[in-house]
């Protein structure tokens, strides 16, 4: 039986439009419920994964729900679970938890007719991968801006295409916008000529993964994604808490290996802060060449505004007027990635266009405003490294499970920080933390933030964290 307590959830405010249930009325009306699910999450996602959920067992605290398989079951807590529970609470307000069952017989068209809709063979995967596998031809090694936070990377993705298999697999992390799927693209252009590219994300891997078990067509759909010579999955960290889809994509990645195919993996993070990722998978992953991408210094962010501006002055065959001081103002205050550069210079051009004039510094500010001015992205990660570097430990020592105060306390300071400026929940956090355990999380938030109030201390290196951490 699969659990998920919710206890700890915030009454959040009803829709004006749900249906009620009073209080005097003890038992839920399912029927009702399934209405709700089709007005709230829409009729494709209704059809495709709640229209089968059954109610097997009504409790006062909690309900058990019957789902057709373990993948229906991951799929829906990761995806829709709050708002289920939501939607449970304002029926019956006493419901604080949702357990699943799966029910193998259950009285699902998808399930039952299984045999009758697999007819389907390999031409369907194919045509419908083929909608949106092509590679993009103007993500090319050629203009792929080199500079110190991706050298490595480019190298070895250029090595990659000389001497197929030596390094294997190629998995290039980073941020979000650094030029991850750019260097993915390129690979599969200069592959493709001689070899058969296979070029998908992991959200498209899990579509037709999902599909084939719907039509009982599993057998096309391993023997499709395994005649794969060059194999590029990118955002690998999607398939995070989706066993059946990791127990899939593990006997793909191996039987690809023994057959020799070029693997290439792009993703957020390098492979031991995969959470919620099997331990084999990861051991899989780091087995072979990993590579970052970090963020742009000042020097190649001028660059990419400078090859970007040539390439439109060249595309719209016109003269873009940004004198130098401009550009140096876009790269040195741009603190995030890439994406996000190339839409300032887009926000800049388009004013120049429309004043038609030389743009000064301070009308910059004022333009770009919005973006100078909002808050740096915090994650876990960060914040365990800053406040590791703050207190002068290892983040081994902070992550380990030694309780001398100099190193409790400032895990209990990360954790603290992580609930207040993530939206990470407290299990998922407590996973962060070398798989500790929510109530660990719990006991320190409640910890700092008492000390927070009493400690001066305490207040003063809390506000100096949180300066660096919005500041980097």
């Amino acid at each position: 039986m699969f659990k998920v307590n919710y206890s700890k959830m915030q009454n959040k405010s009803q829709n004006p439009q749900q249906i009620f249930i009073s209080e005097e009325e003890k038992t839920i009306n399912w029927e009702i419920v399934q209405k709700q699910f089709d007005k709230t999450f829409g009729r494709e996602v209704y059809n495709s994964w709640l229209k089968d959920v059954s109610l097997i067992k009504e409790f006062n605290d909690y309900i058990i729900l019957g789902v057709p398989t373990r993948f229906f079951r991951d799929w829906i807590v990761s995806r829709y679970l709050d708002k289920i529970l939501e939607l449970i609470k304002g029926l019956k307000k006493s419901i604080i938890r949702i357990e699943f069952k799966i029910v193998e017989d259950a009285k699902s068209p998808d399930i039952e007719n299984l045999k009758a809709d697999a007819i389907k063979n390999i031409t369907e995967i194919k045509d419908s991968v083929l909608n949106y596998n092509r590679l993009n031809p103007n993500l090319t090694f050629e203009n792929f801006v080199q500079g110190k936070s991706n050298e490595i990377a480019l190298s070895y993705s250029k090595r990659v295409c000389e001497d197929i298999s030596r390094y294997n697999p190629l998995y290039i992390y980073g941020g979000v916008g650094l030029g991850k799927t750019h260097l993915l693209n390129a690979i599969g252009l200069k592959l493709q000529e001689n070899n058969k590219v296979m070029f998908i994300s992991a959200e498209r891997f899990m579509y037709h993964f999902i599909k084939s078990i719907k039509k009982n067509d599993m057998v096309n759909f391993k023997d499709f994604f395994r005649k794969s010579s060059i194999f590029i999955i990118d955002d690998i960290q999607f398939i995070r808490g989706k066993e059946s889809l990791q127990e899939e994509f593990f006997h793909t990645f191996n039987s690809l290996l023994d057959k020799g195919s070029q693997i290439i993996i792009s993703a957020d993070r390098p492979p031991t802060k995969l959470d919620r990722v099997q331990e084999r998978i990861k051991s899989r992953l780091s087995g072979g060449l990993i590579v970052d991408i970090d963020t742009p210094d000042f020097e190649l962010k001028k660059s990419i505004l400078n090859k970007k501006i040539h390439e439109l002055e060249a595309q719209f065959q016109e003269n873009i007027k940004i004198n130098e001081e401009i550009i140096d103002f876009m790269a040195r205050e741009s603190k995030t990635n890439v994406r996000e550069l190339l839409g300032v210079l887009n926000r800049v051009i388009a004013f120049s266009r429309i004043h038609k004039q030389l743009l000064t510094i301070d009308e910059c500010k004022k333009i770009l405003k919005d973006v100078l001015n909002k808050a740096r992205v915090v994650t876990v990660d960060k914040i365990q490294n800053i406040v590791s570097r703050y207190y002068d430990i290892t983040l081994t020592e902070m992550l380990s499970q030694r309780r001398s105060r100099p190193l409790a306390r400032p895990r209990q300071i990360a954790m603290y920080l992580s609930k207040k400026m993530t939206t990470r929940s407290l299990p998922e956090i407590g996973r962060r933390f070398a798989n500790r355990d929510h109530t660990t999380v719990i006991h320190a938030v409640k910890t700092i933030s008492k000390l927070s109030e009493s400690d001066e201390e305490m207040k003063k290196n809390l506000l100096q964290i949180k300066d660096i951490l919005l500041e980097e």
